[in-house]
């Protein structure tokens, strides 16, 4: 297959596009004030951080010093309501894990059910409380503990906005618009959202936890610069923060529920294959071009994947150069991916299927009156 001049001409702008979304982390660190996380000595043997999966952080250091002291700690990690988790939640819930297992931290997890449904990406309240159930479950499904995890859902615990309204007051209008730029014209519950989001983040700190650490995605800082600011403010410490890798989606554009270019945990396994199979490669336009010239693995999503999911340093790196000398092609490195996604996916939706309502019940957090079982099976989530 030989690619016209306007095939070329596309075929750069995605890769420039990929690798321009590979390297937003910098803006962070160059523009932003955070810190490589890889600057800290001594960081968790997991595969996260080995594999450079948490690439920035603020205060990180702070957090582990608090592990070490045998302190109780608290991680904050939010979902937006507006989809079902994707692989791309597994850099920051897998770490929410280790955390979990090894040393005890409790987790709490606001689901954003109002946060959706202000920015549009919900049409209803109600979608926004059946997505967020399914969110809940999954999260059981990925093995959280269910006694030292709390989710709350903003919708059915509406105790969050009376300490959101305490925060209000700490935040002004000016402070919203330079962080967000948002116009007069956008609707008032973006505007307050901040308060909310920061109310999410200091809330461990009513139950007696005040080293908080937040595992986010780049575009979330926001958020957290102005809930950093927040909690000192209000006499509570700093949250740490972690910042994973702006993956990007199987077409090399940023994930996107619109383009349907992320691979969902509860994808069936045609799905899988059609996004991995057409996911956007590195390679060549033809098998003899491709044995002969190589492939460029840093742009190939693929590997990407590979690299930072399922394979060891030393592993990408023998698989990345055998693709560059055109050892390896393009179908079999998807090949490799699928096999891999389906083991992983198979596991999860097993343990999906095996959730109770009971277990929800137990995991998030709610006034006296709401009865999650009978929301769950309204739902039939």
């Amino acid at each position: 297959m030989t690619l016209s001049n306007s095939d070329h001409s596309k075929e750069e702008q995605r890769k420039n596009a990929v690798k321009e979304l590979l390297e937003d982390n910098l803006k962070l660190v160059e523009q932003f004030g955070a810190e490589y996380v890889s600057s800290i000595p001594d960081l968790p043997d997991f595969y996260t951080f080995n594999n450079g999966l948490m690439f920035s952080h603020r205060n990180f250091q702070d957090f582990l010093l608090s592990i070490k002291k045998g302190e109780k700690t608290a991680i904050v990690s939010g979902l937006n309501a507006s989809s079902s988790m994707h692989i791309a939640h597994l850099s920051v819930f897998d770490t929410n894990l280790f955390f979990q297992r090894k040393y005890g931290s409790r987790i709490f997890l606001p689901i954003s059910d109002d946060e959706s449904y202000v920015t549009g990406k919900i049409a209803s309240q109600e979608e926004g409380l059946k997505k967020s159930l399914v969110l809940c479950k999954s999260v059981i499904a990925l093995g959280f503990d269910i006694n030292k995890t709390t989710v709350t859902i903003d919708q059915i615990y509406p105790q969050i906005y009376n300490l959101a309204i305490a925060i209000s007051r700490r935040i002004t209008l000016s402070t919203v618009k330079a962080t967000y730029g948002y116009t007069p014209d956008k609707n008032i519950g973006l505007h307050f959202y901040p308060a909310v989001q920061a109310a999410h983040v200091v809330f461990p700190n009513l139950f007696g936890i005040p080293n908080v650490l937040v595992p986010i995605g780049p575009d979330e800082d926001p958020h957290l610069r102005i809930c950093r600011d927040v909690a000192e403010l209000m006499g509570y410490r700093k949250p740490s923060v972690l910042h994973s890798i702006f993956l990007p989606g199987t077409d090399g554009s940023k994930m996107s529920k619109s383009k349907d270019n992320a691979i969902y945990l509860l994808d069936s396994k045609k799905e899988v294959r059609k996004k991995i199979m057409n996911a956007f490669s590195g390679g060549q336009a033809s098998i003899e071009e491709h044995r002969k010239l190589g492939g460029d693995p840093e742009i190939d999503i693929p590997f990407t994947y590979l690299k930072y999911f399922f394979l060891s340093s030393a592993e990408s790196l023998k698989l990345g150069d055998e693709y560059r000398r055109g050892e390896i092609l393009s179908g079999e490195m998807k090949g490799m991916l699928l096999e891999k996604i389906n083991e992983k996916l198979d596991k999860f939706k097993e343990a999906y299927d095996k959730v109770t309502y009971q277990q929800m019940d137990k995991i998030i957090i709610k006034n006296e009156d709401v009865d999650i079982v009978s929301l769950c099976e309204k739902y039939a989530v």
